[in-house]
């Protein structure tokens, strides 16, 4: 069982935002299902279309998706967010002095007492940067086990909006939809981060990534860009990580030598070439390895994916 809470807040009674409720609709979108319409979370989704959001709603929410023993339990938040010298807080409609909203701090303790096996938390808000970081002078704040947590920034920045859409969310979804996905399809919490951080420029909002798992679980997945049955075939024409693939005209359909069998192979070389999976040898191009009669060998990405099907792993 796979479970998310998608949280969106635009009312604020003082400070309205303008994007936020429409980032959360988007993000829980695609967390319903994967590429291919399988189902993927068992998404609750809490916007802000008038009063009825307060802070006992939500917190109520958070408590219940830290509950039980799920396979993986998602936190997604976006609104407003504040920093006080007791720490974070995600804030809610019916915050006010000395009462901002959701404590940070709790939020963690909530994820860090969960059974679920893989808790991931990801916060769009100025100061999310916040979470997960010491407090009260203590000199660390841990991490439980199988808790991922990504943020839109720094502790002490601004999360920017533009357009009607959070910068952040907008690079999440662009990385759900694909961008940050393997060979495989598979989309995880570090992928996320990658896909993110490559976007943003030194100069500017920062997104932070702090995780504490042995092994990253995938929160979406998307088409692969090789099909798997095809990307099998790569210990059969590789028998060992070392070995080169002998080519000749024959492989290439152009050729007047051309053979039908030959093609089929040279066509599942070349989008092993087009991954990063394989390089010629001696040539820019797999075409002219072929047709010079050169080689191709596999990359230590493809060394990798050779050894994931080697161990009966994909």
């Amino acid at each position: 069982m796979r479970k998310a809470l998608i949280i969106g807040i635009d009312n604020y009674p003082d400070s309205p935002l303008d994007g936020c409720v429409r980032d959360a609709v988007e993000i829980a979108n695609l967390l319903k299902n994967d590429a291919d319409g399988t189902p993927n979370f068992d998404v609750k989704l809490l916007t802000s279309p008038d009063k009825t959001l307060n802070k006992v709603i939500i917190k109520k929410a958070i408590d219940e998706l830290f509950r039980g023993d799920a396979e993986v339990a998602l936190l997604y938040f976006s609104g407003h967010g504040y920093i006080s010298s007791l720490g974070g807080y995600l804030v809610t409609p019916d915050h006010q002095e000395y009462d901002e909203g959701i404590s940070m701090v709790d939020i963690l303790t909530y994820a860090n007492k969960s059974k679920c096996q893989d808790k991931i938390i990801i916060f769009d808000s100025c100061h999310s940067g916040a979470f997960g970081t010491p407090t009260l002078g203590e000199n660390f704040a841990l991490l439980g086990d199988g808790l991922s947590v990504l943020t839109a920034c720094r502790k002490e920045e601004d999360a920017v909006e533009r357009g009607g859409q959070g910068i952040f969310t907008s690079l999440l979804v662009d990385a759900l939809n694909g961008g940050a996905a393997d060979i495989r399809g598979y989309i995880t919490p570090g992928s996320l981060y990658s896909y993110v951080d490559e976007a943003l420029g030194a100069w500017e909002q920062r997104p932070i990534f702090r995780t504490n798992v042995s092994r990253f679980t995938p929160i979406r997945r998307t088409l692969p860009s090789i099909p798997l049955d095809t990307l099998r075939k790569i210990t059969e024409y590789f028998p060992t990580p070392e070995s080169e693939f002998r080519l000749d005209p024959t492989y290439e359909f152009t050729s007047p030598t051309a053979d039908d069998d030959h093609v089929k192979i040279f066509k599942n070389l070349q989008k092993f070439a087009g991954a990063r999976l394989v390089v010629p040898v001696g040539e820019e191009h797999m075409y002219f390895a072929a047709m010079n009669s050169k080689s191709c060998k596999l990359t230590a990405l493809g060394f990798q994916y050779w050894r994931l099907v080697d161990e009966n792993k994909l």
